[in-house]
């Protein structure tokens, strides 16, 4: 099954207790440190577009992009609530962050939870990075998150379970990880249950979510082949840097 295919009709729910708020306050306090020119953003892999919203409303001309139309459709209803002095500064497109091209260059571009570790290969990467650096003025700044190598082989992913619910819907989550130690990959297995409330309709679907952890000098000679200078490296939300308890870490590099 396509990733974020049904898994996108419940994506809202199933990330409602996310900070989105406090992280765009971060990744704006990033912003405003190492490129305070900045006035236009492109946001990578946007979702459902509540980051994208975010750094709107703090003044920024943001454009989000994602390959999932199911997402996009979301994320243009949020558009579609916010104030009318913030709609100007908002849109969204639908493309591959691997092959994308726009009409405009951007001061800073963000790609936000995990979205670079859902590009399982070299050559995902690679391109991805060239696009990047296609489409970033000279001195903007890329900010991205990623799954950290030395802390996933050291707290190996484990099964979980996740139970949510709304006024419509009873969901429950099971994500199964495979580790796939000599690829850097890890396979999440989304088995889903979702059972309706008003008629007790059950239905269940599963997804595979292919995640690659990444290790520093991989990144270093990434960007460096990209022309992208790191500037910043550490923890997600945090100023230390990464180590083997830094599951979610964190980038920034200067064109």
């Amino acid at each position: 099954m396509t990733v974020f295919g049904d898994y996108s009709r419940y994506y809202n729910l199933l990330y409602r207790d996310k900070d989105y708020v406090g992280e765009a306050a971060y990744v704006l306090g990033l912003i405003r440190r190492h490129a305070p020119q900045t006035s236009s953003l492109l946001d990578l892999g946007c979702g459902t577009g509540v980051h994208a919203c975010e750094f709107a409303r703090a003044g920024y001309d943001t454009l989000g992009l994602d390959r999932s139309e199911n997402m996009l459709v979301q994320a243009r209803e949020k558009q579609k609530r916010r104030d009318s002095g913030e709609l100007g500064r908002v849109a969204f497109a639908q493309g591959d962050i691997r092959s994308f091209e726009l009409s405009r260059t951007f001061d800073a571009i963000v790609a936000l939870f995990h979205v670079i570790s859902y590009l399982p290969t070299d050559d995902d990467l690679d391109a991805t990075f060239g696009q990047i650096q296609k489409h970033l003025n000279p001195g903007g700044i890329v900010i991205f998150d990623f799954w950290y190598g030395p802390a996933v082989l050291t707290d190996r992913p484990s099964q979980r379970v996740k139970v949510l619910e709304d006024k419509d819907v009873k969901i429950v989550r099971v994500a199964t990880p495979t580790l796939h130690v000599n690829d850097n990959l890890v396979d999440v297995r989304y088995d889903l249950l979702v059972i309706e409330r008003s008629s007790g309709h059950c239905s269940e679907f599963a997804e595979n979510h292919r995640m690659r952890y990444l290790f520093r000098p991989e990144l270093d000679a990434l960007l460096s082949r990209r022309g992208l200078k790191p500037i910043a490296f550490h923890e997600w939300r945090g100023e230390k840097v990464p180590d083997e308890k830094s599951w979610n870490s964190a980038m920034i590099a200067r064109a």
